[in-house]
């Protein structure tokens, strides 16, 4: 007999009152993976892969909940909606129970599961939750626990098995005076609803020991599922079937005077006499899986395993409505690509030794704030596989390239003219296929980093070939560069993406052979940066990004910490490289800035800082010498809903930052914008300052190195900086002491050598 006496402990629940509308995030989070969903009388409730939403069956409004409102799931594994509370009670696969209520949008995390060191991490799972008397059952992978609804406290749990051992409990309901637990390998056991000691296994025997799926109470008769592939009723000697579905029952449920069951490809539903009123094999042009359907009056709701979820009616189960909240496909996202109109997003990946098996067949997506998220359909890219990169060609803004790490390059051209090229059709100095032994037909054409240089040239690497270095001209011509005899074994060497600097010099990350530094234009010149004194100086020869800042340093990220070359301008006059760590003082000791860390990627922003994505520790914004950590997001403590950063993307125009991860696509509402040609475009927001608002006054379209004054009526100077970017921010106070006065302050801006000024004014109102 085994009792969890840590989940009455309040010290094991954190409550999260984030605001609905967090003005600094923005998340653009795939709703299209349905785990579970439950029911209210005007309302269906959804729950993806790690969000919930719901809608009104009455006013049809649709309502998100995410990381932006607070709500930090791991893999959402059953969700119930307690009409009774107005609470939202979300299950994950990691023990984690969360608890959103309606009244206010506050969010509860119950970490009571999760944090229990005796139950092993692969057994946590919350696979059901069913409501009776106020007290939530919770099936999981070890027994039953119980939480109460009214106090949001966990009570007793149950470990049922025949000598008290843990085992998994698929569903659970009340029925007759007694509490009944279907089991994976148990069969049904139950016992008696007032027994007070329901903690000790002997309370519980076993009902029937066949093999059951899910279990309900539906107009005071006991209904289960049966891994037969039917579906029974009891009639108070033994279970009668009532239809045979042929496929696995994946979610049995009843709610008012419907049951309902679905499999993969049938959902079935039936009023209180056991009389079949619908059955869904399909919805019309759309190749998916079911995972779960509910009934709430005359309206069914489907949820799919990819497709999101939609409804049709009971009498005319044909037509259907997707009422699914806009979203890119996926949720793990490998990278994105902002354009002046459009934020691109791949799906395709490799895994960190640049494995891309298995084989991705996904669509590219693509989001405006005007139309949300459209797609270009797998069937329409050529069959490409696993897409990594984007990149646009800035001479053509109707063109888009597409890097596949084994199918070649993509080219999109206003929007519906698509073209792979490959081995094929590029040409003897075009793409190449690598050469497997086991498979000497197959086609493997491992494409990545493409980037366009100031020609007009596009520029990638091809990857396990000695000529791996590919340009693709305006002109359709293709050329190749070898590194035979110049890099250690090519053929097994791979490459993540280029970057290239103002002298034409290309700088390419390698999996086995640190930085390739190339320019042609230089006699074909290669430099290589590797790891050890003397060869470069790489804590790790596993280079997995590169960046050249607005002073032309290039900051090189390793699998085991990072590295700046002080000059790009090197390469052209020395024929070695050595870089340097950043040395930082922590608690007044000198280390290594990211010391051992796994970089997985470094973007510049308009002001010369860096974001800095950490494998599993979230993004870092490090100040334009590395010195000052100005911002360190994570799961934890803001809106990313994973660790995992697997790509950050900056909008230049706007300062937006964008972090992909494996859990979801959030944004961070930056300031630090690229600069502008001239001073034209200044522009001060907001203005005026009301008494109520608690931010930063943003002076935006500056150019770099501008001299910002900003003094008061009488010409007194409060505010005195220097642009790095093109917006900078004032606090509103005077040398950052005390808040200004109310009135009107004047902006003076001059360029660094005087000849262009602008003036502007903003308003303070206390």
């Amino acid at each position: 007999m085994r009792k969890l006496n840590c989940f009455v402990l309040l010290a094991f629940i954190c409550i999260n009152c984030f605001s609905q509308q967090n003005q600094s995030w923005r998340g653009f989070f795939s709703y299209s993976a349905i785990k579970d969903i439950s029911q209210a009388v005007d309302k269906v409730y959804a729950a993806p892969e790690n969000t919930v939403f719901s809608k009104n069956t009455v006013t049809n409004e649709l309502k998100t909940i995410n990381s932006i409102d607070g709500l930090k799931a791991d893999v959402i594994t059953a969700v119930h909606y307690s009409e009774s509370f107005h609470r939202i009670i979300i299950g994950n696969q990691n023990g984690l129970l969360l608890v959103v209520n309606e009244n206010d949008g506050s969010i509860l995390n119950v970490i009571d599961i999760l944090n229990k060191p005796s139950i092993p991490p692969n057994k946590k799972k919350i696979n059901h939750i069913y409501e009776y008397n106020g007290k939530a059952y919770l099936s999981c992978d070890f027994g039953i626990c119980v939480f109460d609804l009214a106090t949001l406290q966990f009570g007793d749990t149950y470990f049922i098995g025949p000598a008290g051992e843990e085992i998994q409990v698929y569903q659970t309901t009340v029925f007759d005076g007694f509490i009944y637990a279907v089991t994976q390998s148990n069969g049904i056991r139950r016992a008696d609803y007032s027994n007070p000691n329901l903690v000790d296994f002997s309370q519980w025997s076993a009902f029937d020991t066949g093999f059951w799926s899910g279990i309900v109470t539906f107009q005071n008769q006991l209904i289960a599922s049966n891994t037969n592939t039917s579906v029974y009723r009891h009639n108070g000697s033994s279970f009668q079937q009532i239809i045979a579905v042929g496929q696995p029952i994946v979610d049995l449920r009843s709610y008012k005077d419907r049951l309902i069951f679905t499999s993969a490809n049938h959902v079935y539903i039936y009023d209180n006499q056991l009389i079949q009123l619908s059955h869904i094999t399909q919805i019309p042009d759309v190749v998916t899986s079911f995972t779960c359907a509910t009934a709430i009056s005359d309206k069914i709701f489907v949820g799919t395993l990819d497709k999101g979820l939609y409804q049709t009616a009971i009498g005319n189960p044909t037509m259907f409505e997707d009422c699914t909240p806009s979203g890119p496909a996926r949720n793990s996202i490998f990278n994105v690509k902002k354009a002046p109109n459009y934020l691109w997003a791949v799906y395709g990946d490799y895994t960190k030794q640049y494995d891309p098996y298995p084989l991705d067949s996904y669509e590219i997506s693509r989001f405006s704030d005007e139309q949300g998220w459209d797609f270009i359909p797998y069937a329409d890219l050529q069959g490409a596989k696993s897409l990594t990169r984007t990149v646009l060609n800035p001479y053509n803004p109707n063109q888009v390239f597409v890097s596949s790490f084994y199918s070649g390059l993509l080219k999109i051209e206003n929007d519906n003219q698509i073209t792979l090229f490959n081995q094929t059709n590029t040409g003897q100095n075009g793409l190449e296929s690598l050469h497997d032994p086991a498979c000497p037909t197959c086609i493997d054409v491992r494409v990545n980093g493409p980037v366009f240089d100031k020609k007009g040239n596009l520029w990638m690497t091809n990857s396990r070939v000695d000529r791996a270095i590919k340009v693709m001209k305006p002109d359709g011509q293709w050329q190749s560069y070898s590194l035979n005899n110049i890099t250690t074994a090519p053929k097994e060497d791979s490459y993540a993406g280029i970057v290239i600097d103002k002298n034409n010099t290309k700088w390419i990350p390698s999996y086995r052979n640190g930085v390739i530094a190339f320019n042609e234009n230089y006699g074909n010149k290669f430099i290589l940066i590797k790891n050890g004194a003397d060869s470069g100086n790489l804590p790790n020869r596993d280079v997995r990004c590169v960046a050249i800042d607005n002073r032309n340093q290039l900051w090189i990220g390793t699998f085991s910490g990072l590295r700046v070359l002080p000059s790009v301008d090197r390469f052209l006059y020395d024929d070695s490289l050595e870089t340097n760590p950043i040395i930082i003082l922590d608690d007044n000791l000198a280390q290594e800035l990211f010391y051992q860390q796994s970089i997985m990627d470094i973007v510049v922003d308009g002001a010369n800082n860096k974001w800095v994505s950490i494998d599993g520790a979230g993004a870092f914004l490090v100040s334009s010498n590395g010195q000052e950590t100005l911002h360190h997001f994570t799961k934890e403590n803001s809106p990313l809903p994973s660790n995992n950063v697997l790509d950050i993307e900056i909008d230049g125009a706007t300062g937006e930052v964008f972090f992909a991860t494996d859990k979801g696509l959030v944004s961070f509402k930056g300031i630090a914008t690229k600069p502008a040609e001239d001073l034209s475009q200044v522009y001060v927001y907001p203005n005026p300052v009301r008494p109520e608002f608690n931010g930063t006054v943003k002076i935006s379209g500056l150019i770099d190195n501008a001299n910002v004054k900003i003094t008061d009526i009488g010409g007194n100077l409060v505010y005195e900086t220097t642009s790095e970017g093109g917006t900078i921010e004032w606090d509103t106070k005077a040398f950052g002491k005390h808040k200004v006065a109310s009135g009107v302050y004047m902006i003076l801006i001059a360029s660094e050598d005087g000849t262009e000024t602008k003036v502007k004014k903003v308003m303070i109102i206390r």
